[in-house]
């Protein structure tokens, strides 16, 4: 069972490096109130635009199923925790915080079957 203490808010940029390397592992993506959920049949790319927005897409066969854009600027930090919406699944919830310092909301949400393991400090991104 994953600990609940919650740790320390990553940078997007981090995150993202990570999340292009963990495309296998979403469960779900979602902005708002709409949310993409994974299937056997779906392939999650994520890439960035020209100007430097990060783009997920869920894609079946050929076809683009789900776009979500994300304005690297509009995002203060990454908050990661355990899923509580299943605890049996041990996924992990991962939301793009925007907002201030002091009135902040989540923008976007990737939950992932498993956290960013030694990803504080300089240390390596690792399963």
């Amino acid at each position: 069972m994953p600990s609940t203490s919650a740790p320390a808010p990553l940078t997007f940029d981090l995150f993202w490096k990570w999340l292009q390397d963990h495309s296998n592992c979403v469960i779900r993506a979602g902005a708002g109130e709409m949310s993409v959920f994974d299937h056997d049949s779906l392939h999650w790319d994520f890439f960035e635009e020209d100007d430097g927005r990060a783009v997920c897409q869920a894609i079946l066969g050929k076809a683009l199923l789900a776009e979500i854009v994300i304005e690297r600027s509009d995002v203060l930090f990454v908050q990661t925790s355990p899923d509580l919406e299943d605890p049996q699944r041990n996924a992990w919830l991962f939301e793009c915080v925007g907002g201030t310092r002091d009135d902040n909301y989540p923008l976007y949400s990737f939950v992932m079957t498993h956290g960013i393991e030694g990803a504080q400090g300089h240390q390596v991104l690792k399963h």
